[in-house]
């Protein structure tokens, strides 16, 4: 058995891992008029289960009911083109609309000579045959009311908001730190390649999970959740990373300064509060059962070339443990 090769390189020359914006921008809507109208049975989801980005997307699909109207397309592994992640199947299993094994054939398909990153989560319009949109944050604000006229009223936006009128602001304002320093903070702790570059990173990571921790026990808006007894967008950005943190981040990313249990109460009750929550709230355990622990653990330690974690045990612990 060969010994482990030297981690890939996300970083640049500096060693700091910088994101790159997304290249598709387009929405959906319910004007039949529009470039992109809301249909039932014309759009894809392509995701691959162990990407936080493609995580929030799949979220909302099952919180908003949208099963049955937006197929979904799982990648259960990548392959590495230089830089970029190659998301694709393993063995003789082929994605369902034109036999492709990797999604860079989509990606090539929509725009011949294409040379961007081929991202997940990407949102695929069947009877254009284009990129709609490879924007995490733009694709769940799609889902949130642009097929909302083929849903019972109880999963409507006006019912069910996730995107209140009255919180956009406070959400707004989270959000942007929460991206710049724990969801994109654990990619420039992880993938730093110096350790000017890691101690830039990795303290202000755990500022902002203490930002957060402070957030739960003000409970300025009531709780459980981020801004209340609802379930918002701010949920749904942060819960992929923090469900991912104590069995890949913590370990495979060296964001080893705390773990959730442990060092964050009342963060890890409210992850558990979402994940082990099965009822209307999260429309029958929306977060639970979008997650899978076992593609999040196998694809970050590709990404490193290191061997899978076994820990930590349990992956989340139980709501009464």
């Amino acid at each position: 058995m060969s010994a482990l090769q030297p981690k890939q390189t996300y970083a640049d020359k500096d060693g700091h891992f910088r994101r790159t914006d997304s290249s598709f921008r387009s929405t959906i809507s319910p004007d039949p008029s529009s470039p992109f109208p809301a249909e039932p049975n014309r759009y894809v989801l392509y995701i691959h289960r162990g990407c936080p980005w493609a995580h929030r997307a799949n979220i909302v699909r099952s919180l908003k009911g949208l099963e049955d109207i937006i197929q979904l397309v799982t990648f259960d592994h990548s392959e590495k083109e230089g830089s970029k992640v190659l998301w694709c199947f393993k063995g003789d299993q082929r994605e369902p609309l034109y036999g492709f094994k990797y999604l860079k054939d989509v990606y090539q398909k929509a725009e011949p000579g294409y040379e961007g990153r081929y991202t997940v989560p990407m949102l695929w319009d069947t009877k254009t045959e284009k990129v709609v949109n490879n924007e995490s944050s733009e694709i769940i604000r799609i889902f949130y009311t642009a097929f909302d006229t083929y849903l019972p009223t109880s999963l409507r936006e006006t019912s069910k908001p996730l995107y209140p009128a009255h919180l956009r602001a406070d959400i707004d304002e989270m959000n942007g730190w929460v991206y710049q320093l724990i969801n994109n903070g654990v990619y420039k702790a992880g993938f730093a390649t110096t350790q000017a570059a890691y101690d830039a990173n990795v303290y202000p990571l755990f500022e902002a999970l203490d930002r957060v921790e402070r957030h739960l026990a003000d409970a300025p808006y009531g709780g459980p959740f981020l801004f209340g007894e609802n379930i918002t967008e701010a949920d749904i950005r942060l819960f992929p990373t923090i469900v991912r943190f104590d069995v890949a981040y913590f370990t495979l990313f060296r964001c080893n300064l705390r773990m959730v249990r442990g060092g964050y109460p009342r963060i890890e009750r409210w992850l558990r509060e979402l994940y082990w929550d099965d009822g209307e709230r999260t429309n029958g355990g929306a977060f639970r059962n979008t997650t899978n622990f076992d593609a999040i653990k196998l694809g970050y330690a590709n990404s490193q070339n290191l061997v899978v974690p076994a820990g930590p045990v349990p992956n989340v612990r139980p709501l009464d443990d």
